[in-house]
């Protein structure tokens, strides 16, 4: 089976390319590893930014969709010290760039713009080979194959598609994130509720941290925020919920236990992210035939960026494959070169995790948002 365009993973930036090809005609297929679009949580809130997130869906034909999505007021933000004292409280007053939604529900507006058939799910890629002008054979789990004149690699930060662009490979940052959530926080937890605020929530200290975001209903999503080693991780059980929680709640001894029960009081058992990077100036040479966008291009610490920058590699990408129909290797090397610039300037940009973790926190960070 040949496809015109192949993509490789249904995040958000392989289906707002999806999108922006089909309104312009472009026949396209995205196989997805997931067996359905409820397969697992799709993660937390996203501020989409006015700059790169919001002009993707602009191309994409869905801006209408995507404000019926923005949870309002959810721009506020709080800093807070561990005795729960307020250090910076920047209202929502509905002036912002960057409105909040859901990322689960971004991706079902994006899955619901698109054909029927376009996502192919349980599509589990096993191999990825070069058949020589350009062309590529994508191997599968379930033993089939596809083979295309342009392959995108939309699938993440362990992209099956990257080695055939770069021997880059992620490496741990020496963060990790043990995610949490508290549900209706306003009816049954009304003080974590009151705590967290109307938006987001940040305690910090060097090393260690307490991040908040109210979402849909008054949830409350929680991560702890740590720099240690992974091997530290790797004595704690997180197959007990229990444990788990309570040997996290150790390393923040002395906190208001109004924080500390974002994390004691989960109602979902803890789950243990660690942060990887790819090197800040990662490129490669064009190859014929192929690229990737998204995190399986420029993997970077969470600033905010890495949904936006995602979105709008997609619809850039998009946009260069419908203006080339008959050239791949000009789209491809015109989406790639500005996307290189792209990337680089927003991970250079904002606050990152020795930021918001390093010597000087939170002081650091509030001059940064208040400009002292």
């Amino acid at each position: 089976m040949t496809t015109p365009v192949t993509i490789i993973g249904a995040g958000l930036g392989g289906l707002v390319l999806a999108r922006v090809l089909h309104v312009r005609g472009v026949p396209c297929a995205v196989y997805e590893a997931e067996t359905s679009p409820a397969t697992r949580a799709q993660g937390g809130l996203l501020d989409i930014r006015d700059y790169n997130g919001q002009p993707a869906l602009e191309m994409a034909g869905l801006t209408g969709e995507f404000r019926k999505l923005i949870l309002e007021g959810r721009q506020a933000m709080r800093i807070l010290d561990r005795r729960r004292t307020l250090l910076l409280d920047v209202p929502d007053d509905g002036t912002g760039g960057s409105p909040e939604v859901q990322r689960g529900e971004l991706r079902q507006m994006l899955l619901d713009s698109l054909p029927a058939g376009t996502v192919r799910w349980g599509h589990k890629v096993s191999g990825v080979r070069t058949l020589g002008e350009g062309r590529h054979e994508v191997s599968f789990a379930d033993g089939t194959a596809v083979v295309t004149k342009l392959l995108v690699g939309a699938d993440g930060a362990w992209s099956r598609v990257r080695p055939l662009l770069t021997d880059a490979t992620p490496e741990y940052t020496g963060f990790s994130f043990i995610e949490t959530h508290l549900f209706d926080g306003d009816a049954r937890h009304p003080t974590s509720a009151e705590t967290v605020g109307g938006g987001a929530m940040m305690v910090l200290e060097p090393g260690k941290g307490i991040l908040a975001h109210r979402e849909r209903d008054g949830n409350l999503h929680t991560w702890v925020m740590l720099a240690r080693p992974k091997d530290w991780f790797a004595t704690i059980d997180f197959t007990d919920p229990d444990v788990a929680a309570a040997r996290i709640v150790q390393e923040f001894d002395g906190w208001a236990p109004e924080l500390t029960a974002l994390v004691t009081d989960g109602e979902t058992p803890p789950v243990l992210r660690h942060i990887f990077t790819l090197p800040a100036q990662h490129r490669w040479d064009r190859t014929p035939g192929v690229t990737l966008l998204g995190d399986a291009a420029h993997l970077a610490a969470p600033n905010g960026e890495g949904a936006n920058l995602a979105l709008l590699d997609g619809a850039e990408l998009g946009e260069a494959i419908a203006a080339h129909p008959d050239d791949v290797e000009t789209a491809l090397a015109e989406y790639e070169q500005a996307m290189f610039v792209r990337s680089v300037g927003a991970n250079a940009g904002g606050p990152d995790l020795e930021d918001m973790l390093g010597d000087g926190t939170p002081h650091k960070l509030i001059n940064a948002f208040t400009g002292g």
